[in-house]
């Protein structure tokens, strides 16, 4: 009777105990990395995170993010994920047919006032004001930041070193990026801050 009983604790202990969550292996920083960042596989580690708690586009060895740049600032412990790399992954969760387009506007220095996420319209200046009228027409609104030349602007899929100074990158629909393309050669690009999208 004592062997019964000790048989149906154990089955009911066993019932009660949750199994193990399934783990993945994923990579986080190692300390608190700044944006522009060229990775090295010391800056970070791989844990086994609950499979539940991994971000899509995320990388689970070392090896695979060396070299790549990071688009934001990490800290310590942060999992990392393809859309916190410069890269088509900033693009994740954008609306479909959305393009990463690249401008170089015609104040360098105002990049220091931009941080990616941030909302800006596009506004191109054309004419001299002398012997041709100045105009000033809006090529996109409300488009958000992915990068800027003030992260480092070290080489990377966006843009190679040597001539980031400047630059932008934003995300554009396709007909903002039909509008945007080449923009700089034929006017001066500048950017106003916009807090949220138009309705």
């Amino acid at each position: 009777m004592a062997l019964l009983l000790c048989v149906a604790a154990s089955l009911a202990v066993h019932q009660l105990t949750p199994a193990p969550a399934a783990t993945v292996a994923a990579l986080a920083a190692v300390s608190d990395l700044p944006a522009g960042k060229t990775l090295a596989p010391e800056d970070v580690v791989a844990l086994d995170v609950p499979a539940g708690l991994v971000p899509g586009g995320s990388f689970s060895t070392p090896a695979a993010v060396q070299g790549k740049q990071l688009a934001v600032a990490l800290r310590k412990g942060q999992l990392l994920s393809d859309a916190q790399l410069l890269g088509p992954g900033l693009l994740a969760g954008s609306p479909p047919g959305s393009a990463a387009v690249p401008l170089r506007l015609a104040d360098p220095d105002s990049i220091q006032l931009l941080s990616p996420g941030q909302l800006v319209n596009v506004v191109m200046t054309s004419g001299s004001g002398f012997e041709q009228p100045a105009a000033s027409q809006v090529l996109a609104a409300a488009v958000p930041v992915l990068w800027t030349s003030a992260q480092g602007g070290k080489a990377g899929p966006w843009p190679a070193s040597g001539g980031a100074e400047g630059l932008i990158v934003v995300a554009a629909d396709p007909g903002q990026a039909l509008r945007l393309a080449g923009a700089s050669t034929l006017g001066k690009l500048f950017f106003v801050l916009v807090g949220t999208t138009p309705d």
